[in-house]
């Protein structure tokens, strides 16, 4: 089978993909043919070091994020069988309950950049009908941390308006998420052919921060003085007083990404709700699923990769040129 790796912390041209054997599952294993697969921005992450620690020495199968069909358990194994369809969950370890585990896939144990992998069969979830094996590789990593973010900490309202950065994975999850919840949603990017498409899945307030650097006003003459009840935050503490700024006296701020600066939470105050944001569990994961499947969310995946070019696939993550997820072929 192939097999991507990364030496982890020294870039991206650090990629191999190589032949290695097919694995076997042991004992609550399974055995997952692996078909399609997305990047995050924590792949770039571990790539380039910008965490310190963060990832798996000396190399790494990157990726935490797949789906795929199972091909053979192991001894004890019951709760899925050979021939279903699966996502293996970001922290496979990581089942139920508010405290996470921090085993998680493509750093610091390996991923899913390869065409077969064994997983704890605890740590997968069914992939339903009505999605594709590309569609429900956007689920484990942004689909969930969207999903979380929505819900976890403070649940989503109908009516309430709900504010995302960008148009990455997570903030076009958000959107459609949220949409589904009846909520309203603003959206800011510096492409008005991306706020285009943000538009027609239903975003009520596009915003080009670009042309209107004051972004924030723009918000607040539409939604409202402190009208905001959640801010999906990727951005980061660059853009931390701009985004309290709007939020409602109950509203929350989903600390998620460092694409601007640190992490919102360095910037914590007690004057401001800021909820951290690590993902999700396996029963996160699986109400998710519903939801999606009761609304007929269907995830977005913008350009897709061969595994060959796993490479160009992170230099087009890190370029920003793409809308919803960069997917990889994994067949």
């Amino acid at each position: 089978m192939k097999q991507a790796t990364i030496k982890s912390w020294e870039g991206i041209d650090t990629i191999a993909v190589e032949d290695v054997p097919i694995p076997r599952p042991g004992p609550g294993q399974a055995l997952v043919r692996l078909t399609a697969a997305t990047l995050n921005y924590r792949d770039i992450i571990v790539a380039k070091g910008l965490i310190p620690g963060f990832g798996k020495r000396p190399t790494l199968v990157p990726l935490s994020c797949a789906a795929g069909v199972v091909e053979a358990v192991g001894e004890g194994v019951s709760r899925i069988s050979a021939g279903q369809r699966v996502t293996p969950i970001f922290a496979p370890f990581w089942l139920t309950g508010p405290e996470p585990d921090p085993r998680m896939l493509g750093g610091p144990i390996d991923g899913v950049a390869r065409q077969y992998g064994v997983f704890e069969a605890d740590g997968l979830c069914a992939l339903p009908d009505e999605m594709s094996d590309l569609e429900g590789a956007t689920l484990p990593c942004a689909g969930l941390t969207a999903w979380s973010a929505l819900t976890a900490f403070r649940p989503t309202a109908p009516g309430e308006w709900i504010l995302a950065h960008g148009t990455g994975g997570v903030s076009i999850a958000a959107l459609q998420l949220a949409k589904a919840m009846g909520a309203k949603v603003a959206i800011t990017s510096s492409s008005d052919a991306k706020l285009a498409r943000a538009a027609s899945l239903g975003a009520d307030l596009c915003i080009n921060y670009r042309t209107t650097p004051d972004w924030q006003d723009a918000v607040r003459a539409t939604a409202g003085d402190r009208a905001v009840a959640n801010v999906i935050d990727t951005v980061g503490a660059v853009q931390f007083d701009a985004n309290a700024s709007l939020l409602a006296p109950d509203g929350q701020l989903s600390a998620i990404g460092m694409l601007g600066s640190d992490f919102s939470w360095t910037r914590a105050t007690p004057e401001v709700r800021i909820a951290p944001i690590g993902v999700g569990n396996r029963e996160q994961h699986e109400a998710m699923v519903a939801f999606m499947v009761a609304h007929r969310i269907r995830p977005i995946v913008d350009v897709v990769y061969d595994l060959d070019r796993l490479a160009d696939a992170y230099r087009h993550l890190e370029s920003g040129r793409f809308f919803g997820k960069v997917g990889v072929n994994l067949l």
